[in-house]
């Protein structure tokens, strides 16, 4: 683990996960805090200091905090249950308002690509995080990479001849 506590990583990614949307909804306040308090997510602090500690950070650079927050998160080792517990402090925290954005889906999807922990993992114990594990939408960048890496990977086979293949008109008729 790097500078960052486990309870402080939690707390950041619960954080970075609500404000991700562009809002702070009191739902997800409310979660973080519920978390806080029966649960003891977030250990032994003041969470109420340390929300406002954060919302000034990303107030005074939003770019800059998540970016470090991202770089926390890789430089991290977490063992497969914390990743697990973090993945799901992440998803409840955008499921909390009751509405998912694809802007929220997609920050999961860089959160989800710093970890180690396996989709079939997150799967067996959240089959409803289904939605969050998806193929992204496929553009042409990821077409050009698939097609490069096919025509690096695959070497071409130089064929005799096509078998031959007869086709009886009549039999081509029944099919009709």
């Amino acid at each position: 683990m790097n500078n960052i506590s486990l309870d402080k990583l939690f707390l950041k990614t619960a954080f970075s996960c609500m404000a991700c949307d562009g809002h702070i909804d009191e739902r997800e306040v409310s979660l973080i805090k519920t978390l806080h308090h029966q649960k003891k997510t977030f250990g032994e602090i003041d969470i109420n200091k340390e929300l406002e500690k954060l919302l000034l950070e990303i107030n005074s650079d939003g770019r800059k905090f998540l970016r470090s927050y991202f770089n926390d998160l890789a430089a991290s080792e977490l063992s497969e249950s914390e990743e697990l517990k973090l993945v799901e402090v992440a998803i409840d925290t955008i499921k909390a308002d009751d509405k998912v954005e694809y802007s929220e889906i997609k920050f999961f999807k860089v959160i989800k690509s710093k970890l180690k922990i396996s989709d079939e993992t997150i799967l067996k114990y959240h089959p409803d995080f289904e939605e969050y594990l998806e193929q992204d939408i496929i553009s042409q960048n990821y077409l050009d990479k698939l097609q490069s890496d096919y025509f690096e990977t695959h070497k071409m086979i130089v064929f005799d001849s096509l078998p031959n293949v007869v086709i009886n008109s009549d039999d081509s008729k029944k099919g009709t």
